[in-house]
């Protein structure tokens, strides 16, 4: 446990000293700046119209942040050498794995906070809180994915793209899956029938990321707790799944 923590402060000094959260906040300011443009577009529901842009905004901004620093933090030690001299001490490499993971799910929590900060000002606290409370738990899962990512392939443009299509496919898995529930020509072609439980067999295995943080809640009412405890048990499976998977990967590497 020492060993992780002392790995898990290093990767939090390293996303301070990397100044992570000046472009979070560049991002931010300009989103909510357009938001205030839209708002003033709107001729009737302009609150609606600035809360609903700015939360989808910050969402997308949070994630491609929170991505793009696991996996240059970790192919920078892959590039500099100074994972071949931590594993060359006495350090288990499940807790390296551990450890990082620990300082990227703080970052990503942080980030949370900070990107649903306006929103205190636009939406009901309950339903703000229960908006940063998603938005948190769907970095945590990015970012275990991202270092799962890295791990894998070592490098980070391959990396970067396979996160940018999990995330796409979550976040459209369940327009996906309606539409092929209902196509408009060809439903009882062997091909639909084939590629239905393709798509089915994907939604088992990959979390619908389009039903976690929503703007609808920001603008109509909050959830029930039940669903964000849902939201939570599911984030936690995935994080455990990810990061046993990124275990095992980091394992059988040779460095």
């Amino acid at each position: 446990m020492p060993q992780i923590l002392v790995i898990s402060h290093y990767t939090l000094l390293e996303a301070r000293r990397t100044r992570l959260l000046l472009p979070l906040f560049a991002v931010l300011a300009a989103v909510l700046a357009i938001a205030f443009f839209v708002s003033e577009l709107a001729v009737t529901e302009s609150l609606r119209m600035q809360t609903t842009f700015y939360a989808a905004g910050a969402r997308i901004a949070a994630v491609f942040i929170i991505a793009v620093h696991v996996i240059r933090s970790v192919t920078r030690e892959f590039d500099d050498k100074g994972l071949d001299t931590l594993l060359a001490l006495d350090l288990p490499r499940s807790h390296y794995i551990l450890g990082k993971l620990g300082g990227f799910l703080v970052t990503g929590a942080v980030i949370g906070i900070v990107a649903c900060l306006p929103l205190a000002w636009m939406a009901p606290p309950v339903a703000t809180l229960q908006w940063g409370v998603a938005l948190a738990l769907e970095l945590a899962v990015v970012s275990t994915f991202s270092l799962f990512c890295v791990i894998a392939f070592g490098q980070f443009v391959p990396a970067a793209a396979v996160v940018l299509a999990f995330y796409g496919l979550a976040r459209s898995l369940t327009a996906i899956r309606l539409m092929s529930a209902h196509p408009l020509t060809g439903a009882d072609t062997l091909s639909h029938e084939i590629g239905r439980w393709m798509i089915e067999g994907l939604a088992l295995l990959m979390p619908a990321l389009d039903q976690w943080p929503q703007s609808a809640w920001l603008i109509d009412a909050p959830v029930s707790w039940h669903v964000m405890l849902m939201r939570l048990l599911e984030a936690v499976l995935y994080v455990v799944l990810l990061a046993g998977a990124a275990m095992v990967d980091f394992h059988r590497r040779n460095f």
